[in-house]
């Protein structure tokens, strides 16, 4: 595969810089911060949920969890993850389990975790797992500007912190 169409367009028409990063592949979050070579700090992981209403996807640290009561308070209502079932069919165009965090491409409401809007690098699935998308921090901000921001994380104790570092 390569990067998902549906990201190649979103970024193409906002003639958006970015670099793909190919590392072997990988099945999870920390395996692919380590392939790649890149601290889980600075790859974005989505994490799709859903209320009776809607899809959402929070996009928060790879080395970070979910804090769900912080994500329920912030939106005055409660939620859950999505299935598989209906994350395929969301982003038909990515593999099982690497989806991008640029879901607003996909027609998604998107949150953003605070701590990935200070970085001067940000990394996430191009739709594959095999690449990474490479963004400069302040082009990962201009994509995130209208999505709801907040601290929705909390920091995993034993994750593996590839090598790219940098706040």
């Amino acid at each position: 595969m390569s990067i998902a169409n549906t990201l190649r367009s979103y970024l193409d028409e906002r003639a958006m810089p970015y670099e793909l990063v190919r590392h072997p592949r990988t099945m999870t979050s920390s395996e692919t911060a380590e392939a790649a070579h890149v601290s889980g700090s600075l790859l974005a992981k989505p994490v799709v949920v859903e209320d009776n209403d809607r899809y959402m996807v929070v996009v928060i640290p790879a080395s970070h969890r979910l804090k769900f009561t912080a994500l329920h308070r912030a939106l005055g209502r409660q939620c859950g993850l999505a299935t598989e079932r209906e994350i395929e069919a969301l982003f038909d165009d990515c593999e099982r389990g690497a989806i991008p965090a640029l879901a607003q491409a996909y027609g998604l409401d998107v949150l953003v975790d605070d701590s990935l809007l200070g970085l001067q690098d940000v990394y996430f699935e191009a739709g594959d797992h095999v690449e990474l998308v490479h963004l400069a921090g302040d082009d990962f901000r201009k994509l995130m500007r209208d999505a709801a921001h907040g601290a929705f994380a909390e920091e995993m104790a034993s994750y593996g912190q590839g090598r790219r570092e940098g706040h």
